[in-house]
């Protein structure tokens, strides 16, 4: 089965706004995201839309993804998760400093630095499938 994504007209109007370094980045954290869903059997579904203004991702399975970047820190961007989850305690528990985390609720990305793929990839299937992992120790990575 293919992946359905449902993709909100005005998340490529915020895409279209971010600063010319920025937009690529944010741009491979959108790919990242839609890639390991596709990657996912048990997601069937995939919104696109905004929420807080920022570009979001949710699934049927799983908790809000969200990513962004902001002017009053120019040189960061970032993942954002619910806070209330297990998501970030367990990315610290497993991947320890080899992120940068804002408290529990995001994974913050330096602008000249390179992402760590496959790791951030597991990352961002515990958020798509949050709801059918987070019962499991570590959540299943």
């Amino acid at each position: 089965m293919s992946l359905i994504i449902n993709s909100k007209p005005e998340v490529e109007t915020v895409f279209d706004k971010y600063p010319t370094e920025v937009k690529p980045k944010i741009e491979e954290l959108q790919r990242l995201i839609i890639e390991t869903a596709k990657e996912v059997e048990q997601i069937e579904w995939l919104e696109e839309t905004l929420k807080w203004g920022e570009p979001s991702y949710v699934t049927k399975i799983g908790s809000t993804l969200r990513i962004d970047w902001k002017p009053k820190n120019p040189d960061q961007y970032a993942m954002y998760f619910q806070c209330t989850s297990k998501l970030v305690p367990s990315f610290k528990e497993k991947f320890g400093d080899l992120f940068n985390y804002e408290g529990t609720r995001a994974i913050v990305f330096q602008l000249n630095e390179e992402l760590p793929l496959h790791e951030l990839k597991q990352c961002i299937k515990a958020a798509l499938t949050y709801h059918k992992v987070k019962h499991l120790e570590g959540l299943g990575m």
